[in-house]
Formats: C-alpha cells, structure tokens, sequence
C-alpha cells in the first residue's frame, strides 16, 4: 500500500478492539529484555517528494533484466511474458480469491486450476495433475516420498547433474524420514547422467529414480534408458523437468517416466528475485491416490450442468494423519493460473517457437564462443543452456555488468571439479547482438 493511515483516531479504535488502553498493553508479554530502549537509527524524515526520489535512486542500483540481458539460468531464466498475461492474472476476480480449498471456493477458480492440470497433463504426458506445488525442489522430494509409498522401499537414487539445490531439497527431506540418498554419478565428456552407473547402483531397495530432464547443465538426458533401467529392478522414474523444453522434445510420459515434476516459473511469471514460484507434479493416473497436494475434478450437478469440485484432498486436515500423502497444505494458485493462461496464449504452436528459439539462439551462443576459442566441457545435445571454461567467472561477470549483461552461473560453487566453468542461459529473449556482445567480452 502506497498511503496507509495511522491516525490517533485509528489508533484508538484498535486498541479498544484488543481491549488494551494504551500500546504498552499489547507487547507487555515481551520480556523486558528484549524491548527497544531507544529511538530507531533512521535518518530524518523526508518529504513525499525527496523519499520517492532517493527510492528510485536507489532502485536504479538493480541489475533488472528488463534493462539488461540475461543469460544467468540455473533453475531461473528471463522468458518473454504476453501481456495479456500480466491483464488477466492481476483481475480481482482472481488475484483476491479466497485459499482454494475451503467449501465456499469458487467455480472460476476450480475450473482455472482444473485447466491447469489437463495442461499439465498434456505437456508431460501423464494420466493426472495436481493444482500445483510450492516449487520444483520441494515437488521433486514430494515425488520421492510417493515413489516410496507406492513401492513400500526406502532408498533413493538421483543423477549428481540434477539440480543441487533440488538434490539438498531432496536430502532435508530424507533426512526426516531417514532414507538414505545415492548419487549417482554424471558422464564427466558427455556431461549426462552415467547409465551404467546408474544400473549398478539400483538395487531391491529403490523406490525412485530422479533424472532431469534437460539436466542442471542443459544437457538432454536418455530418459527411455533411464525408465527401462529403473523398471527392470522395480523403481520408479521420476522426471524433473523444464516445461518449455516439452515445446520440442518428446514427453516424459511417452519415455517411460511414473512421476513428472518441475518448475514453471518459465511459464508466464518474472524471476521475481526467486519467488513465489509453481512447483509442476504430474504422474500415471493409477498412482493418483498416492499424489500429493489437491485435485480438482469435472462434475455434473443435478441439473446435468458441468460444475468443479476438489475431488482429492489427502492432507491431514481432511483425512486421517496417518494417510495424509503430504503436510503440505496449500498450492500456489494464482501463479498456476499464469501458467495456464500463459499455455492458452501461446498454444502448442506457439510454445514450440518459443522452444525453438530458445533452442537456435543457444547454439548460435555456443558457435559464436567456440570461435572465440572457448571450449565446452561436454559434448552431449543441449537445450538453452549450456556450460563453457572461463579462467575468472568472478572478474568476467563484473565486466559484463558494466556493459548491461548479466552473466552465467559458476558452477564451480556446487560442482568442485568443474572450477573455472560457467552455466550460460539463453532464452528466446535474447538477440544476435546481445549474444554477439556475450562473445566479444568473453
């Protein structure tokens, strides 16, 4: 809010409301100890005028990727967004609507999270959806706790070219039911996930396989090799992936994957500093009953006109603790409903350009670098990302920020061998110019 009034009359009406007579009366269960003795250590009051001219001075300090060129990805990545987007997510009708699961929820809200499943469906290739997760990472280890409910084993194998922050995800929350995790190890020239290290290390007591899909470094993996293999020893599948790459590459589901999960902040919604964000969760239909979170189903009322109803709720609010799938309690409603809005403005036609474009420009990228004598660490087809040598990535990125070009990721921070190598991201966003100027600096 922009202008809140805090009037002495206003003051006094809500301390009579909380029954207090002054404000001392509402913190004196605070400890003494910890109460502020003394002013705050703010500067002078400012007029209206000068405050909203030292706040944009300071915002202008911002890297903000609407004034520079992005290729930092990792997980986050500066996708063109159709207006439209941005008109329709910001109604009243949807942007002040009521938590999603009580029984007064809306019929515009069900069915807008009920065209997000099908979708969800469509893209990934699975029987059924949910309304959403909180986020990648936590849909991931969500997946591997129904992997293991619906094998009844504990262990979990995932790719070291996963994500990590998805893989530390995954581990907090082993960590609680104690399951042990195995990494299984990348190819150190293709930079994919070691399929014959991944056979060995599945064993009678694997519940889930995690591959991504494309993986951290934007390498495409072999999610058929991966499925057989895990099937053969009875685990699951489980795909991470990213929603845009589904524009032009064959779904999981058609792979052989049990369980799709992933982030779809790509799908219509800002990088918004890392949050809020959509966490995908899709899986074979049979499994549905094991699937975490909410799912709204399509229905006739007693007139015969189609309605919306939450048809599975399997959380310790509604069913018995002991049968709750998860302790998740909410879903990321309205940013599904961007991503579904999204999907409906750009079409599978357009989803495809977009993912061929992110796919073109991201070649030409890594052309433009090889001529400049950069080498590539893997060999591995790659989507929109891909990873490069660079002596001091530190020195590089603070270069490119002068010239309005925020740079890739060093990976070296998660991956100690692969020191001195950078993650380069390139949307569709991203033109021959600006690629021409990443290359020039580099």
């Amino acid at each position: 809010m922009r202008y809140i009034p805090n009037t002495p009359e206003d003051q006094r009406l809500m301390l009579d409301a909380a029954g207090a007579r002054e404000f001392k009366d509402l913190i004196k269960e605070i400890p003494e100890g910890l109460l502020l003795k003394g002013p705050l250590n703010l500067p002078p009051a400012l007029s209206e005028i000068e405050l909203m001219a030292e706040l944009k001075e300071m915002a202008s300090l911002n890297a903000d990727a609407s004034k520079y060129a992005c290729f930092l990805g990792g997980g986050a990545y500066d996708h063109f967004i159709p207006s439209a987007v941005r008109f329709i997510t910001s109604r009243s009708e949807f942007a002040t609507s009521y938590t999603p699961y009580q029984a007064e929820v809306s019929q515009g809200t069900l069915q807008a999270a009920f065209e997000y499943q099908s979708m969800v469906c469509e893209l990934t290739g699975m029987g059924a959806a949910n309304a959403s997760m909180y986020d990648g990472a936590s849909a991931m280890a969500e997946a591997a706790l129904m992997a293991q409910r619906l094998t009844k084993r504990h262990e979990v194998a995932v790719s070291r070219a996963v994500h990590p922050n998805y893989r530390q995800t995954l581990k907090t929350y082993m960590r609680g039911v104690k399951s042990p995790v195995v990494e299984i190890p990348y190819d150190a020239v293709s930079g994919t996930t070691d399929m014959q290290a991944l056979a060995q290390d599945i064993g009678t007591s694997t519940a889930a396989v995690i591959i991504q899909y494309p993986n951290f470094f934007g390498c495409i993996e072999d999610l058929k090799t991966a499925a057989q293999a895990a099937h053969e020893r009875g685990a699951l599948l489980v795909a991470v992936v990213d929603p845009i790459a589904l524009g032009i590459l064959k779904s999981p589901g058609e792979l052989g994957a049990d369980i799709v999960v992933g982030e779809g902040q790509g799908l219509g919604k800002s990088m918004s500093f890392g949050g809020p964000y959509l966490g995908i969760f899709a899986c074979r239909e049979d499994f549905i009953r094991q699937m975490p979170g909410r799912i709204v189903g399509e229905t006739k009322d007693r007139r015969g006109r189609r309605g919306y109803v939450l048809t599975l709720q399997a959380r310790e609010q509604h069913i018995k603790r002991e049968r709750a799938t998860s302790n998740i309690c909410t879903n990321e409603a309205l940013v599904a409903l961007t991503a579904a809005v999204y999907l409906s403005t750009m079409g599978w036609r357009g989803l495809r350009d977009v993912a061929s474009l992110c796919l073109q420009k991201s070649h030409y990228a890594m052309d433009e670098l090889k001529k400049k004598g950069i080498k590539p660490p893997f060999n591995a087809p790659f989507f929109k990302e891909f990873v490069v040598a660079c002596k001091d990535i530190k020195a590089l990125n603070k270069r490119l920020l002068k010239d309005k070009i925020i740079g890739g990721l060093d990976i070296g921070d998660y991956y100690p061998e692969l020191r001195g190598k950078t993650l380069i991201a390139v949307t569709e966003k991203r033109t021959r110019e600006e690629i021409d100027r990443l290359a020039l600096l580099f």
